[in-house]
């Protein structure tokens, strides 16, 4: 590290790659083993065997104030990110091969983004610019740049305010496969008698190199369209719509594919939620989400080049309402404590709305949460958006006449679906909100408060749902092991959780 320029992109890449990492070991090595000691103003933890210490604040939400150090001989010494994954490596056995590549990976696209984006010009639509704000990604995760495929990604990364056109392509009529309306994606342009149109994103068929002459003909390029945090989620002005593409490329933990079962079930999701919401929405009138109401794809590569359709934020947000990505938000200028109370209100209500009473589990992190905010940048209405992460509890919808593989992948049980809600709600979501509208941990206290009374209120006319109470009671919070499912390259579904301390009790 000493040898990095001060403050270059891959300085910066180092730091904020060893933060992320160093959080995860908090929390899913040297935490779970007892491993980890307050020492004001630093947190000691062992890793591997050895010492480190680091000056942090913000509660669970781990905010660093300066680099983390190792001691060695009896000294304090600069840990680097090569360190703590050898470190890691040792305590979590059984090696895996790819971990130590993955996070380099990740650290050289992050520098590459640093370095690209300066020059870049931001979009001027504030939405579109939130989107591609999230320069270092997930705070826990230990790979969170990590991309796939080639070196032909940057060209296409929201972090580096990216735009390209769409390829077109023909796909026979009698080849198409299409559930639901998807009739936005006919305004990108004109397909030849015979052939729908389908676009495609043009990384997705560089990867794919799909066979042309048969039920897919090349009508070249088409429309301009703005990456979203997502990288596979595009904005078309021409379509006025989301796309949500496939891409055979793993960022961070999921090879983003549209499975077909994923193409179906976002429809038959939007045809189900949409009376949900209706009376959400009469409740909590802030209240928005994001319908996906079709698919379109080639029945020869109806995964590879499945496209789902999907509104946009400003289709839905009330005139004068400006929806920015909750990844996003920085302090605001306003009252800090009126603005989380606001926020608390617009975001959490809904979520345990639809959890308890109409069983849907949303996935409220902060990629999937659109927040909204008047003329004095006050939250006044809340988007939710991106079906994919969306399940009904079982046993509480009538699923017998789908196909199994879609039910399956609509539902969760009970249990985990809370678990998912009180993870993305509260420890990726209200938690990084509070420690970023927080200056010190006086103040994140009193945000918690503030948060710990809304909630209350809003459990008693629910009727005190023992989940709910025992969460106000100070139940173990459930954090998502992001490190654990990387080391064992499992499944991004099969990720499980770890306990963490509950700032409401």
């Amino acid at each position: 590290m000493n040898s990095l320029v001060l403050d270059s992109p891959a300085a910066l890449a180092e730091e904020a790659t060893l933060a992320a990492l160093l959080r995860c070991c908090i929390r899913e090595v040297a935490g779970p083993r007892g491993h980890v000691w307050p020492a004001p103003p630093y947190l000691l933890l062992r890793v591997g065997g050895e010492l480190l210490r680091v000056r942090a604040r913000g509660g669970a939400a781990l905010r660093f104030d300066a680099p983390p150090e190792r001691l060695v001989r009896g000294a304090w010494a600069p840990l680097s990110v090569a360190d703590l994954v050898r470190l890691a490596a040792t305590d979590l056995g059984d090696g895996n091969a790819e971990f130590a590549g993955q996070v380099a990976a990740s650290r050289a696209a992050l520098a590459a983004i640093l370095e690209a984006r300066p020059a870049a010009t931001p979009p001027q639509d504030p939405w579109l610019a939130s989107e591609q704000a999230l320069v270092y990604g997930h705070p826990f995760h230990p790979s969170p740049k990590a991309r796939g495929g080639d070196g032909a990604w940057l060209r296409y990364a929201p972090e580096t305010h990216a735009e390209f056109p769409l390829r077109l392509l023909g796909v026979r009529a009698d080849a198409v496969a299409q559930e639901g309306d998807a009739s936005v994606l006919d305004l990108l342009g004109q397909a030849p008698p015979g052939y729908r149109l389908l676009p495609a994103h043009p990384w997705q068929l560089d990867l794919l190199a799909p066979g042309f002459g048969g039920e897919l003909i090349d009508l070249g390029p088409g429309p301009t369209v703005v990456p979203t945090s997502s990288v596979r989620t595009v904005y078309s002005p021409d379509a006025g719509a989301c796309l949500k593409f496939s891409l055979d490329v793993r960022i961070t933990n999921c090879v983003r594919k549209n499975a077909w079962y994923e193409l179906t079930g976002a429809v038959e999701l939007t045809r189900r939620l949409a009376p949900a919401f209706a009376e959400v929405t009469a409740r909590f009138p802030g209240t928005r989400w994001l319908p996906e109401p079709g698919y379109r794809s080639a029945a020869g590569h109806l995964e590879g080049l499945g496209v789902i359709v999907r509104a946009s934020p400003w289709s839905v947000c009330s005139p004068g309402v400006t929806p920015v990505l909750a990844g996003a938000v920085d302090r605001p200028a306003v009252d800090p404590a009126r603005w989380w109370a606001a926020y608390v209100e617009a975001v959490a209500l809904p979520v345990l709305e639809l959890y308890f009473t109409h069983g849907v589990v949303l996935e409220p992190h902060l990629q999937n949460v659109l927040v909204g905010l008047d003329y004095e940048g006050m939250p006044v209405e809340a988007v939710f958006r991106d079906l994919e992460g969306t399940k009904l509890v079982a046993g509480r919808h009538d699923l017998s006449g789908l196909p199994p593989r879609v039910a399956e992948a609509l539902t969760y049980d009970a249990e985990r679906g809370w678990a998912r809600v009180v993870y993305c709600l509260l420890v990726n979501n209200l938690t990084e909100i509070a420690a970023t509208l927080a200056p010190d941990d006086g103040t994140l206290r009193e945000l918690w408060l503030i948060a710990r009374g809304v909630l209350d209120r809003h459990a008693e006319s629910l009727g005190r749902p023992l989940p709910l109470s025992d969460l106000l009671a100070g139940a173990p919070l459930p954090a998502k092991a992001n490190l654990s499912v990387r080391w064992a390259r499992a499944a991004d579904r099969a990720a499980g959780y770890v306990p963490i301390a509950n700032p409401l009790a």
